[in-house]
């Protein structure tokens, strides 16, 4: 196969040069032409520096420097959209995807699938962070409009020409999965064997931030669940109407402001979260109709 390998770079002086002398080693024995795409991510280290060394070293290393840090995602893009081959392989930076398992993927590609996602065997992370991030593939699953694939990671493999389907996308906030899917449905995955991250640029705010930008950026089922809380909201304020005029002729008065003040509570909390929905779909649409790009390129290295 003729293989392109896109690795975003983030904080990854240390990090980046024993991956390379890996892929220098593996990707020999399984790809007849290939390429290594290392997108310095806008890194404040000295990252750009050993990416230079690198593509002066091997000819099939390509460094490329945007001008700031846009993104895992809009990094990954980027390499995406200047591979030369026709499969693209994209992983991370930290040796947690082991440069020897992307035969797995390949493998599993030849059956006719056109995503292959690589699934660790084991779970490196901890519980917690583990029930997030499952939880977290669930909702992309979802939104991808595959949910049968609940194992999506960094570690992909897929065909080249699927690019296609995203060509003009122009959008700071943006999952590589999602634009994967607007060109097709066969995804599958496959266990190989992850180990766990040296370090890890994602926090618990990070991951919250994600979760958003999957559900509010590329689905419109928050939309549907505000209507259905308001629909909700009205049966229940016409029960309390009925149960209010029901004692107000039997009884004769309703006592307790603690129960309407509740009820103003109530309807209050539930308006309040509908409208925050709706402004977080206005920021999006605020935010691409900015016409910002998803990244800028500084400056390359290597032969293009």
């Amino acid at each position: 196969m003729n293989l392109s390998v896109v690795v975003p770079v983030y904080r990854g002086e240390k990090l980046v040069e024993p991956l390379v002398e890996r892929l220098n080693k593996s990707l020999p024995t399984f790809a007849k032409k290939y390429e290594v795409i290392l997108v310095n991510d806008g890194s404040p280290d000295g990252s750009w520096d050993v990416i230079e060394q690198l593509a002066k070293k091997y000819k099939w290393v390509r460094g490329i420097r945007l001008m700031r840090n846009y993104g895992q995602h809009n990094a990954t893009l980027c390499g995406v959209r200047l591979a030369q081959y026709d499969i693209v392989v994209t992983m991370d930076q930290d040796l947690q995807h082991p440069p020897e398992e992307i035969p797995v993927l390949l493998a599993e590609l030849e059956k006719g699938f056109d995503v292959v996602y690589g699934a660790p065997k084991k779970l490196p992370q901890g519980f917690l962070r583990n029930l997030m991030t499952a939880n977290m593939k669930n909702i992309l699953a979802n939104v991808m409009g595959v949910p049968s694939v609940k194992n999506i990671s960094a570690f992909r493999a897929f065909h080249t020409h699927l690019r296609s389907a995203f060509e003009n996308f122009q959008s700071p906030s943006m999952i590589v999965d999602v634009l994967l899917s607007w060109g097709t449905t066969r995804f599958t995955s496959v266990q190989v064997d992850i180990t766990e991250a040296q370090t890890s640029n994602y926090n618990f705010s990070t991951l919250v931030k994600a979760a958003m930008l999957i559900l509010i950026g590329f689905s419109t089922k928050p939309l549907r669940l505000a209507s259905w809380i308001g629909f909700i909201m009205t049966l229940f304020g016409l029960g309390v109407f009925i149960y209010v005029m029901v004692i107000y002729f039997t009884v004769g008065s309703l006592p307790g402001f603690p129960f309407l003040a509740a009820i103003i509570a109530l309807f209050s909390g539930t308006q309040l979260f509908t409208l925050g929905i709706f402004g977080e779909y206005l920021a999006r649409m605020f935010d691409r109709s900015m016409d910002r790009p998803p990244y800028v390129i500084y400056q390359t290295a290597g032969k293009s």
